[in-house]
């Protein structure tokens, strides 16, 4: 009875599964598998797609323009900081001159008031009545008068030298800390033209070999012409036309940097950015402008577009970030972009901002 009740309770012999049923069971399993996975992996973020050819295009321009924008801002940083450093550097020769003038009065001091020490320190009256010359001494009292009048102006002037020396070099204290100032902006905007350049390039690599000489020559097209609008075979040799003498020479100079390389904060002769073109061609004509081009359009009269002419300054960008110089018939020369050369271009393929015509 025993024994009967222990193999009651003794737990049954499992069998192997064969044939169909184990085939259901094994598809059963992976099922399971497959579900615990997918509900495993429910809250991983997918995998972003690449971009498009027409995405990688656009973020493309978007960095050229950006960083155009940015170069713009670099060279308003940089004509700060030339301009304090020749400040710090007229500071401190004027502080070196006025040293030197210093220097010189206190020897002149030095000089007379040894020559006094040395003439004794009598009281003048009793010099006067032990001097067996009365009209030499008083010839010799009226000598020592005029040097201590000179001594007087002599000091007068250490005082004067000595508060301007401290004020100019006070002054070259605080202009040296703008010049600081200036350089880590320069710092800031040329590590942001660095990386918007670096990323279109990294952008352009993921593009095929036929990708990439589409987005040429959509570049160009909006950029304005092909090869042969940077070719400088095709600067023009003859007269230019232009309303005087001034733009002519402006636009004869444009002419001859077609063909050069953009390069961000280049002004030439061998490669140029969008203002650097401007102000270097103007230049040649006699014309100072400054650097940049939210400073450029300011530098004349204000004109329509219905009113350009050859020579005038046209602007793109609500935030006045491009350049070029109007040629006439609605074309223009400009440099236009990393990799794009100074280049004839039409001034619609652009959002125009405004124009000024140089006085």
């Amino acid at each position: 009875m025993a024994a009967h009740r222990r193999s009651a309770h003794r737990k049954p012999k499992q069998r192997p599964l064969t044939g169909p049923a184990a085939r259901t069971a094994a598809t059963l399993a992976l099922a399971g598998v497959a579900t615990a996975g997918s509900v495993t992996g429910a809250g991983a973020a997918p995998a972003e797609p690449a971009p498009t050819a027409a995405q990688v295009k656009a973020k493309v321009d978007r960095l050229y323009h950006d960083a155009e924008v940015a170069t713009e801002k670099y060279n308003g940083a940089k004509e700060k900081a030339d301009a304090a450093t020749r400040t710090v550097d007229a500071l401190t020769d004027e502080a070196a001159r006025r040293t030197d003038r210093l220097n010189t009065a206190r020897h002149a001091l030095g000089s007379l008031a040894t020559a006094q020490y040395r003439s004794g320190t009598l009281d003048p009256a009793l010099q006067l009545a032990l001097s067996s010359d009365p009209d030499a001494y008083l010839e010799r009292a009226s000598y020592l008068d005029r040097a201590g009048d000179r001594q007087t102006g002599l000091l007068r002037n250490i005082k004067r030298q000595v508060s301007r020396i401290a004020q100019v070099k006070t002054r070259a204290d605080e202009e040296t800390e703008r010049l600081a100032a200036r350089r880590t902006e320069l710092r800031e905007h040329r590590t942001a033209i660095r990386a918007k350049l670096a990323d279109a390039r990294k952008l352009l690599d993921t593009l095929t070999a036929d990708e990439r000489a589409a987005f040429e020559r959509s570049a160009d097209a909006r950029h304005g012409g092909g090869p042969v609008h940077a070719d400088r075979s095709t600067a023009r040799s003859g007269p230019v036309s232009a309303p005087d003498s001034r733009a002519g020479q402006a636009i004869a100079f444009a002419h001859g940097a077609i063909g050069k390389p953009y390069v961000w904060g280049a002004t030439g002769p061998n490669a140029f950015d969008c203002s650097g073109l401007t102000q270097a061609a103007w230049k040649a004509a006699g014309v100072s402008l400054p650097r940049t081009t939210y400073t450029q359009i300011n530098a004349g009269q204000r004109i329509p577009r219905s009113q350009l002419a050859p020579g005038d300054l046209v602007f793109f960008y609500s935030g006045i970030s491009h350049v070029g110089l109007y040629i006439g018939g609605g074309q223009m020369i400009h440099a236009p972009r990393p990799g794009a050369p100074v280049r004839i271009a039409p001034i619609d393929q652009m959002p125009f901002a405004g124009a000024t015509r140089v006085a």
